[in-house]
């Protein structure tokens, strides 16, 4: 397996070893001590699955009292995935990175606690299955307005599909005071 880091600490990108012939390919998505190696440090108890059609935005999203760590990949098509760091006093806070994911080429990215995650549909349709650290709660999810300024995103779509919820996002700067804080590492 190949760990690209990236300019947020702890966020990776991850490229799996692909085994193809001619009757397919096979290639190990999770392995546990392997992925802790690599920087991958969550217990996952929740694996979600969804299928978005193109022009589709879901996001940016992140847990406050129950956080939780995200492991993602594409099972089919293509997506434009991006991660913000929400951790108030971080050296890279309202920073984000945003990379391709994709059936062909595998990838994975590893989103820790303390990012708000989210991501656009590139294909005709995306199907996108991601492990999670902890149970999703409906009323503690955080909703990051997809366009702050602030953040500065730059998704490679102008008009996306948004759910109701994903509309009312909210700018970095009115949710302040719920967002986590940042802990140095020793």
């Amino acid at each position: 397996m190949k760990v690209f880091p990236t300019d947020l600490e702890g966020v990776l990108v991850l490229e799996p070893q692909v085994h193809r012939d001619d009757r397919g390919f096979f290639a190990e998505t999770y392995h546990a001590p392997r992925y802790a190696a690599a920087g991958v440090a969550a217990s996952f108890i929740q694996d979600n699955h969804s299928r978005s059609v193109q022009g589709t935005l879901r996001g940016l999203h992140a847990q406050l009292e129950r956080p939780q760590a995200k492991l993602l990949r594409v099972l089919r098509g293509r997506i434009f995935d991006v991660v913000v760091d929400v951790r108030v006093g971080s050296p890279t806070f309202a920073r984000w990175v945003g990379v391709e994911l994709s059936e062909e080429n595998f990838r994975q990215i590893f989103v820790p606690i303390g990012f708000a995650h989210g991501f656009c549909v590139l294909s005709d349709v995306a199907e996108v299955e991601y492990k999670c650290s902890d149970l999703y709660q409906p009323g503690d999810e955080l909703g990051l307005a997809w366009n702050d300024p602030e953040i500065g995103v730059k998704w490679p779509i102008a008009e996306p599909l948004l759910s109701a919820k994903d509309r009312e996002g909210k700018p970095l700067a009115r949710l302040l005071d719920r967002l986590p804080r940042y802990v140095p590492k020793p």
